[in-house]
């Protein structure tokens, strides 16, 4: 977690991410990568192209220049190397771009969710970037304070697919001396007896050096529920998840519950891509 992207619209919720990004950076001796992207109209991009309406798109950029050196000022990043990129592209283009040019090692971003049809035809950019991005995301919802995680949810059918992207989980929890808990979702639909539970979880844990965990198994009508409210009892301060990052009508029909998640929970999320 050596370079850490923060996308930026100046919204309390982006705020609130780039306070928690500070506090991981500090944590690792990392720095911050600050990007904001110029979504202009499209009649401006045909501006560009034939010459007309610069003097306002310049207006555009420069105060979105003037916007990010007054963030780069603010006293949560004392101490921190934090850089700036503005670039003319839609949001989601842009932080995918960003993140693999820079090598980033972590996307935190803050989001506000999405519902109803929003959430079914448009989705958020988080649930966007969680889709697609090979890197680890962090979404945030609201102001988490100083960003302590003691207790580090990961939920998993632990199948052996889910292997590389658990290293980095483990490295995660152990970074911040996490417990993590690990937990087997029981739904009626996919039912594991307890004991094929316990064994799954007990081999799949048996190559990694884990500093603290503990294995769970949560029953619930589906995974997302089980997922939340077993989050909500043991007070979980981040919730973790591997996804597929499903595509076009796969995702449409299927959907993702690490998108849900990011969609849906107040706690902050952490998706790994498998």
């Amino acid at each position: 977690m050596k370079k850490i992207l923060v996308p930026t619209d100046f919204s309390e919720y982006a705020y609130y991410a780039l306070k928690v990004a500070a506090q991981i950076a500090k944590k690792n001796d990392g720095e911050i990568i600050l990007l904001h992207m110029l979504e202009l109209p499209h009649q401006a991009g045909d501006a560009i192209g034939i010459g007309h309406d610069i003097p306002e798109i310049m207006l555009f950029k420069n105060a979105a220049i003037n916007r990010l050196e007054d963030l780069m000022n603010d006293e949560c990043l004392d101490g921190l190397k934090v850089s700036q990129v503005i670039q003319f592209e839609l949001a989601f283009n842009g932080i995918m771009d960003i993140s693999k040019k820079n090598d980033v090692d972590l996307i935190v971003m803050g989001s506000h969710g999405a519902s109803g049809f929003k959430e079914m035809f448009i989705g958020s950019n988080a649930e966007k970037v969680v889709r697609f991005s090979d890197i680890p995301v962090l979404v945030l919802k609201r102001d988490e304070g100083i960003f302590n995680v003691d207790h580090f949810v990961f939920a998993s059918d632990f199948s052996e697919e889910v292997r590389k992207p658990f290293q980095k989980v483990v490295e995660f929890a152990n970074k911040f001396n996490a417990e993590l808990h690990l937990v087997m979702i029981n739904t009626p639909s996919s039912f594991k007896p307890t004991h094929i539970a316990n064994e799954i979880m007990s081999n799949f844990v048996s190559n990694y050096s884990i500093n603290k965990f503990s294995t769970h198994i949560y029953n619930d009508t589906n995974v997302e529920n089980g997922i939340l409210n077993f989050a909500n009892h043991v007070d979980a301060d981040l919730i973790g998840m591997s996804t597929h990052g499903r595509r076009g009508l796969s995702h449409f029909f299927n959907g993702s519950i690490s998108e849900d998640l990011v969609n849906h929970a107040l706690r902050p999320v952490i998706t790994f891509k498998i």
